[in-house]
């Protein structure tokens, strides 16, 4: 497949209401979007980069620099399939979110030419996914419990809680007792925490967390372990995980039982199966987090969670969570779950009225360099 010209696209999608972590407030996503066009056809990726490099460090308008000068001269001369894209772009250090657009974009365009869908190419063995949704920080506990009782009402199999110091025990307490002990309930501290807080965090015992997500640093799997032989609660690490092979050595260092994997923070797709893969034949459960995506990437998210070691619930909310507008058909919740794509390539196309209303900024790159 060789490529022809590669369009960015800027869009901005107004959320439902502000959604506030440990790293800031978000009222709008941005987000660009990656269109290959090949001797093959088109295809689709999104980046998950946000506008800040505060979750990590890439940002959209470097991703987009990035993206233009450096990779597409990279893979213009090639005889492309998925599989090359990584290798080709080895060269480049960092940019996972960056190259994970572009592999995926391929990936799409490859598979639609092939009739093959995203789900099926992966290895996905489920047509339907349980999926959870998460809660940022409220301004009162009232609010927070209005928030929660919505999303169970709405049907969803699990509730994160993104905590921060001083809104940790208190909120994830009332939540505990109001909702009682059926509800699965995990947490997410996005890197807020210090390795003195160790017996703090160790209080979130009491109650009956699934999982404590993230609360140390990215670089800092001692205290991750050491939290994790302290806690009866699960630890799971996201922001820590970047490859592989960081999944390897967390798992070794047990400074996880539990790995949130996200497609763009790992560089793609395919090596999201990679850890995947090392995460089961490790016994170790896997679920697909979450960048706030538009369609497209809520598909392609579906798409890797329908794989048989994808057995907790993932961030990949229905579209109404989080966009009253969103550029593909919506994805609707039923029982709790969500439909995985069935038709080729990541098995949804933006709807061109939705699509040019969001739209802020587009370019095509010509790839005969």
């Amino acid at each position: 497949m060789k490529l022809n010209a590669v369009e960015l696209r800027e869009v901005a999608l107004p959320l439902v209401s502000p959604f506030r972590t440990s790293l800031g407030t978000q009222t709008v996503r941005t987000a660009l979007l990656v269109r290959v066009l090949s001797d093959e056809g088109e295809g689709w990726g999104e980046c998950a980069a946000e506008d800040e490099p505060t979750y990590c460090p890439e940002y959209l308008a470097g991703a987009a620099d990035v993206i233009k000068r450096f990779m597409l001269p990279a893979l213009a001369p090639l005889d492309l399939e998925p599989a090359a894209v990584g290798p080709a772009l080895r060269h480049l250090r960092g940019h996972p979110m960056a190259k994970a657009a572009v592999e995926t974009a391929v990936l799409d365009c490859w598979l639609r030419a092939r009739r093959t869908s995203l789900a099926a190419h992966l290895g996905g063995v489920r047509r339907r996914v349980r999926v959870g949704v998460s809660v940022g920080i409220t301004e009162t506990v009232d609010a927070l419990l209005d928030t929660v009782d919505r999303h169970l009402t709405a049907g969803y199999a699990r509730i994160k809680l993104k905590i921060e110091p001083g809104w940790d025990l208190e909120p994830v307490r009332a939540v505990r007792e109001t909702f009682g002990a059926g509800v699965m309930l995990t947490v997410d501290a996005n890197t807020a925490y210090q390795p003195g807080d160790l017996r703090h965090l160790a209080k979130l015992d009491a109650y009956g967390l699934a999982l404590v997500e993230q609360p140390f640093a990215p670089d800092d799997l001692h205290a991750h372990a050491a939290l994790a032989a302290r806690m009866d609660t699960p630890v799971c690490l996201d922001e820590s995980i970047t490859s592989a092979r960081d999944a390897a050595e967390a798992i070794r260092r047990g400074a996880c039982s539990i790995i949130n994997i996200k497609p763009g923070r790992v560089g793609g797709y395919l090596e999201a199966r990679r850890i995947h893969d090392l995460a089961q034949a490790n016994g170790v459960p896997v679920w697909c987090g979450g960048m706030l995506e538009t369609g497209l990437g809520r598909a392609a998210n579906l798409a890797l969670a329908s794989l048989p070691g994808f057995t907790l619930p993932g961030d990949i909310s229905a579209t109404e969570r989080y966009y009253h507008r969103d550029i593909t058909r919506p994805f609707v919740l039923d029982g709790g779950e969500l439909p995985v794509p069935a038709e080729p390539g990541l098995g949804v196309l933006p709807e061109e009225a939705d699509l040019q209303a969001c739209t802020t900024a587009v370019e095509t790159v010509s790839c005969t360099f």
